[in-house]
């Protein structure tokens, strides 16, 4: 008998985020704090003390990828390498289609802070409840935003008990399933443009991308910097 039931903690998440809720949310880097509306997003960007400058990013899959994404034939290789062949999360920045009726139809604030110069932030590929939820997301239509549940600066949360008070306080449906997988790297998604192929986060896996990146299509990535080896992810 399963312990865990992604499919009906997404439903519930879902509902809660419809009605201009707050979700906190299990994958496999970390905890993240997820909207759907404008003042709910809104919250969690004070709650979060963000600075101004930074944006939301997605949760997404390959069906969201493919509407929303613009992406070349090497592009659309290279994340099906990580995400599919190879099974690993990426936090996926491409060009999308700002024209698509689901991104046409986002509140302006939204939309102006969770993309940037016609490119749009996707994590992909996070977990069995984002693999839920995110089917959920692209069935009806409802696109989902946010971030790692912690304070701006303190660090990505792997644990529930971890995540400051203020944090979850403002959260209508909280899902904990314990240790997320990816918890010994202690750092979120690594961010990757995987047309211009620049690195904007090492992050999580990042080792085991950069060498799918050399072994399959001959393309160094830079080596993780020191200091990011040994200093704990500071979220975002």
């Amino acid at each position: 008998m399963s312990v865990l039931h992604p499919e009906q903690d997404a439903r519930r998440a879902l509902q809660a985020m419809q009605a201009g809720g707050i979700a906190i949310l299990p994958n496999d880097v970390g905890y993240s704090l997820i909207a759907a509306q404008p003042l709910a997003l809104r919250k969690i960007f004070d709650t979060k003390r963000r600075a101004p400058q930074k944006l939301n990013a997605m949760l997404g899959n390959d069906d969201l990828h493919k509407a929303l994404h613009k992406v070349s034939s090497r592009g659309r290789e290279i994340v099906d390498a990580i995400t599919r062949d190879y099974d690993l999360p990426l936090g996926l920045v491409a060009p999308c289609d700002t024209e698509h009726p689901l991104l046409r139809q986002l509140d302006p604030d939204i939309y102006e802070r969770s993309t940037k110069g016609g490119t749009l932030l996707m994590l992909l590929n996070a977990g069995p409840l984002h693999r839920a939820i995110t089917a959920l997301s692209f069935e009806t239509g409802t696109l989902l935003f946010g971030s790692s549940a912690n304070l701006s600066l303190h660090g990505t949360k792997f644990r529930v008990e971890d995540i400051e008070p203020e944090i979850r306080a403002i959260a209508d449906v909280v899902i904990d399933h314990g240790l997320v997988k990816y918890h010994p790297w202690q750092a979120s998604s690594t961010l990757l443009d995987c047309e211009t192929l620049q690195v904007l986060r090492f992050g999580s896996c990042y080792e085991n991308i950069a060498d799918i990146l050399w072994r399959h299509f001959r393309v160094r990535l830079p080596e993780r910097p020191a200091a990011s080896s040994v200093t704990p992810s500071t979220g975002s």
